[in-house]
């Protein structure tokens, strides 16, 4: 299997660097889903945002080359694999919770978060 390029990055400011990873619509909501439980492709394609099937790919892939996730194969005919966080995923936890935090004081409508999410330690997802 070939192996992923990770993008050179565009800056070597931390902001900057984390939005090469973690900057557009979809990434984060997958590591949302990810804290909530969802470890398998079709999991995530019943977010209720509705992640086109060639992105949810393409960001998994992306993910996993950065160290956010790893994939474990569950079904060996067809091939078939679960996601799950690494520790140094989980430790985005503190950064989606203030991400949520603000999304909650200042976006209308805005979802409440459940309380898990609120209170969740990334060692709750990865020891």
């Amino acid at each position: 299997m070939a192996s992923r390029k990770i993008r050179p990055k565009r800056s070597h400011c931390p902001i900057a660097s984390w939005l090469d990873v973690f900057g557009d619509k979809w990434t984060l909501v997958i590591v949302r889903d990810l804290m909530a439980g969802k470890r398998r492709y079709n999991d995530f394609l019943d977010s209720p945002e509705g992640i086109p099937t060639n992105i949810l790919a393409d960001r998994l892939k992306r993910l996993e080359a950065q160290g956010i996730v790893t994939r474990e194969r569950y079904l060996e005919r067809p091939p078939r694999y679960e996601y799950i966080l690494t520790r140094r995923g989980a430790e985005l936890i503190p950064a989606l919770q203030a991400i949520a935090g603000w999304g909650r004081e200042h976006v209308l409508r805005a979802w409440e978060t459940p309380d898990w999410f609120d209170t969740a330690k990334p060692e709750t997802f990865a020891p």
